[in-house]
């Protein structure tokens, strides 16, 4: 796990009010999972990026981004933060989300890797069926904007989004994760 401390907790509290008007870090639901790839080639350089934290690169806030989950181009599964605390992962949609992140550099590449891909699809699954999520709930980052659960309160992060794992590659991994059924009970 990246240190979550309280001063953290506090941060993210202070975000999900500005942007979402939640007074809480804490996640709600989740009712998505969001697939992403790093831009990096190893888990530590992630762990080292979201443990620190400061203002993130990108929009220069508090706290730095994190994911829930990352996972090796080995296919080891890093889970970073607790399924119940917000991440700050996708602009309008961290309030109720669940974020994997996969060390690599593209869709394709992970989608190649088959290990990596492979460990993806069983968290995905086990994470769906935990919280009874539909198949259509997992999302990749660059589908953020069209999810009915976006809301982003301040105007000038609203239409911001990245480009990984576009809908057509969301498509192939949605269909896989399709034929990975929940045990029944």
């Amino acid at each position: 796990m990246i240190p979550f401390g309280a001063e953290r907790k506090q941060q993210m509290r202070a975000y999900a009010l500005r942007h979402y008007g939640i007074d809480s870090y804490h996640i709600v639901g989740p009712h998505l999972i969001i697939w992403h790839y790093t831009e990096s080639a190893t888990f530590q350089s992630v762990w080292n990026t979201f443990a620190d934290d400061v203002p993130d690169v990108e929009y220069h806030a508090l706290p730095q981004v994190c994911a829930h989950f990352v996972i090796d181009p080995e296919g080891t599964i890093y889970q970073l933060v607790p399924l119940n605390i917000m991440c700050r992962q996708v602009v309008g949609l961290d309030y109720t989300a669940i974020g994997i992140e996969n060390v690599g550099f593209s869709d394709q590449q992970v989608i190649g890797d088959k290990a990596q891909y492979h460990a993806g699809l069983e968290l995905t699954r086990w994470l769906r069926c935990r919280f009874k999520l539909p198949v259509k709930d997992v999302i990749g980052h660059n589908e953020s904007l069209s999810s009915p659960y976006y809301i982003e309160h301040v105007a000038s992060w609203r239409g911001q989004t990245h480009q990984d794992f576009n809908h057509a590659d969301m498509n192939i991994v949605r269909a896989a994760v399709a034929k990975l059924p929940c045990a029944s009970s």
